[in-house]
This record gives C-alpha cells, structure tokens and sequence, in this order.
C-alpha cells in the first residue's frame, strides 16, 4: 500500500494487564467499527493483525490481538498503527471527509491567495482543530468549523479558510476584528 492507499484506524498506546491485551486509541467515527475491517496491517505492510475488541478502559479500547498472549509481547506492539487500504472504506456522505484525504491540501485566503498546506486534523475532546503550515513553515491551529473553513474542495486539492484577525481593545484584551 502507497501512502495514499492506506487509512490508520487506530494506534496502540499502552497494554492492559498480563493476557496480552492492548490498549488502543481508535480514529473511526464509531470506535467500535475499528475490529469490522477484518485483518489490519502496520504502517509499512509487514504485519498482520486479527483484532478482537473485547471492552474499554476509559477512553481506550480494549483490544485482544490474535497470536498475542502476553504483556511483554503486548508491550512491544505500543505505538503500532492500523492500517486498511482507502479502497476497504465506504465513501464519505456528502460534506463528510476522512482526515487522510485533507492532510496536505492547499489551505487558501477569502482571496484565493495560498496560505499553506493542511498538515493535521486533531480532536482533544472540545472538537475538530486543523493544523495549517503556513509558508513561512509556522503553524497555525484553527476550529474545523464552516466559520473557519467555509469551502473544502478535496477533488480540486484545495481548502479556503477564513483567518480571524484579533486586535486589542482599549483594555488591551483581544477581540475579534
């Protein structure tokens, strides 16, 4: 699978207890969707993983891989990706987007005038952000909202976004201009 090919649907980030269970952080939309896919493969296509979601642990799943039956073994799977090929994906709803189709897209001005280039989209829990890399190599987070991002154009391989300007009111507080 290319880079283009192959969307991650989740990562390990740690192990639960002695049995070999992982903990793992989904990126679906419906976290327990992760284990529906069938066989997911790592980041560079070498391994195969049968996953099994067998509960949660905060806001982790709780996943049992096939063939992994131990926490030292577990253990050396954290920071593992899973990957499916793009094609294994049903095709977004109108005004729906997979992030791996964003990441990389012009970023446009109101004018039309290049910005940067998407180069994330994050979630901390109080909703979308987008990451822009602007062309003096900065970064920039915006909300992933229709008032910041009001035109996403994945087929022409551009996003216009509206950047706010805050200027200090008389109190020296910023405010939106």
């Amino acid at each position: 699978m290319t880079v283009e090919e192959k969307i991650c649907l989740g990562a390990v980030v740690g192990v639960h207890g002695i049995r070999g269970e992982v903990k793992v952080k989904a990126f679906t939309e419906d976290e327990r969707s992760l284990a529906k896919y069938g066989v997911v493969r790592n980041e560079d296509g070498t391994r195969e993983f049968d996953l099994k979601i067998v509960g949660r642990s905060k806001e982790l799943l709780r996943v049992k891989i096939k063939g992994v039956e131990d926490r030292n073994t577990a253990e050396t799977l954290i920071g593992t990706g899973f990957y499916i090929e793009r094609s294994r994906l049903p095709e977004p709803e109108e005004d729906e987007f997979y992030h791996a189709d964003l990441i990389g897209l012009e970023a446009r001005g109101a004018d039309g005038e290049k910005i940067g280039t998407v180069n994330a989209l994050y979630n901390f829990g109080a909703g979308d952000l987008i990451e822009l890399k602007t062309a003096d190599g900065s970064l920039e987070m915006l909300p992933f909202t229709r008032q910041y991002v009001p035109t996403i154009d994945v087929k022409n391989g551009f996003i216009i976004v509206e950047m706010m300007q805050f200027a200090p009111d008389e109190r020296g507080e910023p405010v939106e201009g």
